[in-house]
This record gives structure tokens, sequence and C-alpha cells, in this order.
């Protein structure tokens, strides 16, 4: 009855359900048109026995939205390969099912077929099976408006329609290089195991460098990409963050989900142009209008702990004068030492924020209940978007350190 309750308020959009047990274990993922009316289909009809047995197991169901029924298949199909859930096997092992394929070639193709060549297994890229294939062939065409991409099976002299009409790059014209091209590849490929928010966050960083280059119709380019893959999977991306940040209130037993999420790393070279930088993440989205960098003005030479301190008390300090939101975790690059340093901080500021810290090289989290790093195996999710918060925050110390240093290189004003 609990369940029936929590199904009457599910969306009546296109998305993909999960099925779970009482241990939160993944059983089934399926997709639907509409996943209210769908899901309820289970409890409103009588089923066969397999599907008997799998409802008797269901304790919990959630589900993500999407864009499409065509955006649902091909996530459905991610998730299963990622999950392997045990109800979907008929799934895993059909062969009759169509798959996309991307080959291994100079210029990959991209096009769909119906079964996986053995031969070239090893060298061939397959995704899927996906369960229909008009959905599928709307599903391609939609990538094919965003990327564009070689589908010829023999490399034609000269520019095909998709060519034409700028659907395709047209490497048999050469307009496009190997390299080139296989960062289109590689988009794809992300976006195909569904891994959207890391596909955004790489676009964002490649436009901006485009258009620091001054080569604005290329970044134009990319900030339509951006536009039109954060209209299609929005409502996705946001789901699957939030089941991150849950993940990650687990992970580190936290009393509420961090929705905002700051991290702070340090960078000098044998203590020469010592910078600070803080990037903010909210909702598991990277917030860059609250990002920060902060020239070391108290610290002399190597002293990694006093430039931590620094920036600490600066950051926290101006947000309360301004009365601004505080984060509801802070990150920090380092070990237990570098924790309590933000610790004590944050106490003469008599502000209390949860904090954690995180070694590079070993990958160790430390908390301020626990004098041993804590084990991530439960809740990898939540561990991955620690990682990819703290791995944004390094790199935006360095791009910061580069800054300074071709400044002093070139004599002009920090």
């Amino acid at each position: 009855m609990e369940l029936k309750e929590k199904i009457k308020d599910f969306p009546s959009t296109s998305g993909v359900y999960l099925f779970k047990d009482k241990e939160g274990k993944i059983l089934y993922i399926g997709k639907a048109k509409d996943i209210r009316k769908r899901v309820s289909s289970y409890f409103n009809r009588s089923l066969d026995n397999k599907t008997q047995a799998l409802i008797s197991k269901v304790e919990d169901i959630s589900y993500i939205t999407t864009s499409s029924p065509a955006q649902a298949q091909l996530l459905e199909a991610s998730l299963i390969k990622e999950n392997l859930p045990p109800y979907n096997i008929s799934l895993k092992d059909d062969k009759s099912f169509p798959f996309i394929c991307i080959t291994d070639e100079y210029f990959p193709r991209v096009y769909i077929c119906r079964y996986k060549r053995v031969k070239d297994l090893k060298q061939n890229l397959y995704f899927g099976p996906y369960t229909n294939v008009k959905l599928l062939r709307k599903a391609l065409k939609t990538l094919r408006k965003i990327f564009g991409f070689r589908s010829c099976k023999i490399m034609p002299k000269k520019a095909c329609l998709y060519g034409r009409i700028s659907l395709c790059p047209c490497p048999c014209e050469g307009k496009i290089d190997s390299a080139a091209y296989r960062k289109i590849i590689d988009n794809i490929i992300l976006f195909l195991n569904s891994k959207y928010p890391y596909l955004l966050d790489k676009l964002t960083e490649e436009m901006r460098n485009l258009a620091e280059a001054k080569r604005f119709e290329e970044a134009a380019y990319i900030r339509d990409q951006i536009g039109a893959i954060s209209l299609l999977v929005n409502p996705l991306a946001e789901s699957q963050e939030w089941d991150q940040l849950e993940d990650l209130r687990k992970l580190l037993n936290l009393k509420k989900v961090p929705l905002r999420v700051e991290a702070i790393d340090i960078s000098n070279i044998k203590g020469q142009e010592s910078c600070g930088s803080l990037v903010s993440f909210y909702k598991g989205i990277p917030a860059r209008n609250n990002y920060r960098r902060f020239r070391i003005k108290t610290v002399k030479g190597v002293n990694d702990y006093a430039m931590l301190r620094e920036v600490v008390y600066r950051r926290y300090k101006r947000l309360i004068q301004e009365k601004k939101e505080l984060p509801d975790l802070i990150i920090v690059d380092g070990g237990k030492a570098h924790l309590n340093i933000v610790k004590k901080e944050l106490i003469k500021l008599n502000i209390e924020i949860p904090i954690v810290a995180i070694a590079k090289k070993e990958e160790k989290i430390y908390t301020e209940d626990n004098e041993l790093p804590i084990k991530s195996n439960s809740f990898r999710s939540g561990f991955n978007l620690i990682l990819r918060i703290r791995d944004e925050a390094h790199r935006f110390a360095l791009s910061y350190h580069r800054i300074l240093r071709r400044k002093k290189c070139l004599g002009e004003e920090s």
C-alpha cells in the first residue's frame, strides 16, 4: 500500500524507473513513456510468475525523468549495463535487439546494427541492446544534430548528403583531422554512457579555452552543443545528481543532503606565486559564479597549512560579513592535518560546517569524527562526486597559478 501511494506522486512523463529491494539494490530497470502509468500497471493487473517474483521483492521505487522516450531508452540501456539488475537478464542476453556500433577506424563511423560481430568485439564499441529500433533511430538522429558523425560504410571521395547539410564533419574531404574527430566520438561515447554532467563540464571548459584563444566561431559551436544537450538531459541530469548527493550524505553520515559544496586547493612551486582556489557546486553542478581565486598575502615561503588558513579565514569571514549563504560541506585537498586547520579557522569565526579532506595519491577520505579514513565501497557514487569536486578545485588552482607565473615572466602587475 505504501508503494501504491508513492506511485501516485510519480510524473506522467517519459523516463526510467528502478525497482529496489530492502537493501537498496536495484532489481529491475525499465523505461516508460508515462512513468506513473507504467509503474502503476505492475500493481493493478495479473502478472506472470517472473514478474510476481520481482514485485514480491520490491521495497522501493525511484525514477529518472527524461526529455523523450528515445532518451529514456538510451538511459535504460546504460543503467542496465552499469548496474546489471538480475531481472533484466533477458535484455542483457537477447542478441536480436539492436545496438549502436562505433567502429575502430581512423575516422570511426556510428551506426545501428542488429548483432555484435564476434571478430570485431575487441576493436569496435557496442552500446545497448535497445528494445525499440524506432526510438533508437530517433535518438541517433538527435545525436547527429548535436555532434555530427560519419556513418558511411565506405569513405566517399566527396561529401554525402549528411555532409552537405552539416550533419557530418566531412572527413572524406579533409575538413577535419583525426584528433578533432576523435573528440566528437569521445563526446558521443560519454553521451551514450549517460555521463551528462561530466560531458557538459568538459564542453564548457573547451568553450572557455577557445574563447580565450579568440577562436570565437568554434566557441559558439560548442556553446550551441552545450545548449542542445542541456535542454535534452536537464531533468535527467538533475535526478542523477540528486542521487549522488544523497549517496554523499550517507557516505559522510551528514544530517542533511549537502546541496552547496565548496572545495579549496592551494597551488605554489617552492613558495613562488602562491595562490588558492575555491570552487562551488550547487546540487552537484558547478556554480561557476561562486568560484573564487585568492592571491596569498600573509605567507612567505613554503607553508601550505598557513596558506590554507588564510584562504579559509578570508572566504568565510567575507560570507558572514556580506550575510551570504554558507556551504553545507567543505572539501579540502589533503589529510587529517589539513582538515584540522580548516576546523580551527571556522571555530574562530564561530561557524559550524562539516569538513572532509581527501589526499591526492591515496584517495582516502578523512572526516572530523574519525581518526582513520572512511571506506567508500558502500557509497561509490558519493565518493566519485567528492573526487570530481576536488579535481575541479585542483584544476582551477593550477590555472590561476599559471596566470600568475605568466604575468611575472612578462613583468605585468598581478
